[in-house]
């Protein structure tokens, strides 16, 4: 044993087993710096990258589509335009004859309207000037009760108006029983009532708004209008009487009718005003309607009999 050596350790040269890296404790940072781009990103980017080589055909597709629609919305407008043009001449020409068709129209008809008023105020004159003539003693008060003739005189002015804040609906109350809402509008029954106690008050001659007042006139109503011997009439209704004016406007102020305007005003805000005027100017009835006549035996005037009496 004395005569052995020690021998140095030998090393192994077998390189097949890898070496272990110094910064395998870093292999976080390691992972990081290697792949520093997400392996999502990198399958995205190469998609967008196999797409790019066949954008061009898609695309060229696309422009084709949108050239060929445009070329069709184009030939369809210009077949409009030409078609609206052709046909802009006959459409203008019709509507031309068209207006011509209705001026010419309401031309005769305005002609036609003018003829049957001239034609009504001359049977209208002819009518008063017969009555006056042989109305005898009593034609000139006939003329008068009858609306024939203009008159004017002493009288009264009776101005009536809807409330301020009138409505067209709506309402109760006590003239609701005579199916009239209380709205705080004038209605043809008030007008009525007006007129009537105005001739049992003395009145000679009546007329609302200018349209003289006969036996046989009429107050009625078409909706919220107020309709004389069918003629509309607006608020304010200004009333003219012929009479004796004081007394006239006292004794319609103490009637029944008087008072009921009176209750109108209080409890539905109509306004009302009276006045006795020094003049009062009332037109001849539009026409007159002969309901039945018949002569009198030797004339009026001359001596003759009546056999028969006549009513307009």
């Amino acid at each position: 044993m004395c005569g052995m050596s020690q021998q140095p350790p030998v090393r192994s040269t077998d390189t097949s087993s890898p070496r272990p890296r110094l910064d395998a404790s870093m292999s976080l940072l390691t992972n990081v710096m290697d792949h520093s781009l997400d392996d999502g990103y990198a399958e995205a980017a190469a998609r967008r990258g196999e797409t790019g080589r066949s954008r061009l055909p898609r695309t060229l597709r696309g422009r084709l589509t949108m050239a060929l629609g445009l070329v069709m919305v184009a030939v369809v407008v210009t077949i409009g335009a030409a078609e609206a043009r052709i046909s802009a001449p006959t459409l203008a020409k019709e509507r031309g004859e068209l207006i011509d068709r209705i001026e010419s129209g309401n031309a005769k008809a305005d002609g036609l309207t003018k003829s049957v008023d001239k034609l009504r105020g001359d049977v209208g004159e002819k009518q008063r000037q017969a009555l006056e003539k042989h109305g005898g003693a009593k034609g000139d008060l006939v003329a008068l009760l009858s609306g024939a003739t203009e008159v004017s005189g002493p009288g009264v002015k009776l101005v009536v108006d809807d409330a301020k804040e009138s409505t067209s609906g709506g309402g109760g109350g006590p003239r609701e029983s005579n199916d009239f809402s209380d709205t705080g509008r004038v209605r043809d029954h008030d007008m009525q009532r007006v007129v009537n106690g105005l001739w049992e008050s003395g009145a000679e001659a009546v007329a609302i708004n200018g349209q003289r007042l006969t036996a046989l006139s009429a107050i009625r109503a078409a909706g919220d209008a107020i309709l004389v011997d069918n003629k509309p009439l607006a608020p304010p209704y200004t009333v003219l009487a012929v009479g004796d004016g004081q007394r006239l406007s006292t004794a319609f102020q103490d009637s029944a009718d008087g008072q009921y305007l009176h209750v109108l005003q209080e409890n539905y805000d109509i306004r009302t005003s009276i006045s006795a005027q020094d003049t009062v100017r009332l037109p001849a009835a539009p026409s007159l309607i002969v309901r039945s006549a018949e002569p009198i035996v030797g004339g009026a005037g001359k001596g003759g009999t009546e056999t028969g009496k006549g009513t307009s």
